[in-house]
């Protein structure tokens, strides 16, 4: 029960890495960024071509991740909190500060097919700060978007890029718990993630 097209974007999610004394990465429990309009990666890396007996012998593409646009509703105050640096005064106000250093993430989200769903994970993102924009209200209401500009890379412990998980019979319990915990290579769901 492959997919033939897919559509769609939805429950998109970020976990905040975590980087140990020793160099070992672990992440924040995912938190939901809620308003996702649209994501834009392109592929990054150069082609090394290799000419040899007057002709393009070998070639290799180096995978320097992807870079792009992930375009939402609204940023949440949790996302400029934990992943901006942004701090939360006493009466409620979102200071943003120059001397903070913006956190890497994962990036977690789905997209439809019209078979099943497949859910994604980047393993390391990192993001710029977001342009503001505003606008009078004209003869009708439009909803003003924001837009983060992303880069996503390999992961400095294993060099893993992302994951794409297809629901299956097989991975339904894994694929229904996916926002739990980050995703990694041949996970197996424990008690305490499914509940």
């Amino acid at each position: 029960m492959k997919n033939k097209v897919k559509f769609g974007l939805s429950n998109v999610h970020v976990a905040k890495i975590i980087v140990a004394e020793d160099g070992s990465i672990s992440y924040d429990k995912p938190f939901a960024i809620p308003g996702a309009v649209n994501l834009s990666l392109d592929a990054e890396g150069e082609k090394t071509p290799f000419r040899a007996d007057n002709i393009e012998y070998y070639s290799s593409y180096a995978n320097n991740g992807y870079s792009g646009d992930l375009e939402i509703a609204d940023i949440p105050e949790k996302f400029r909190i934990d992943i901006l640096g942004e701090k939360k005064d006493k009466n409620g106000a979102l200071i943003e500060s120059s001397d903070v250093e913006i956190a890497p993430f994962a990036l977690m989200y789905q997209i439809e097919g019209d078979k099943c769903g497949r859910r994604c994970v980047y393993y390391n993102t990192t993001v710029s700060r977001p342009s503001s924009e505003a606008s009078t209200i004209e003869e009708s209401k439009e909803p003003k978007t924001d837009t983060l500009s992303i880069n996503t890379g390999a992961r400095s412990t294993d060099k893993k890029v992302r994951a794409i998980l297809e629901r299956t019979e097989e991975n339904a319990r894994l694929y229904d718990n996916f926002y739990n915990s980050v995703y990694e290579e041949d996970a197996t769901i424990t008690e305490e993630q499914g509940v």
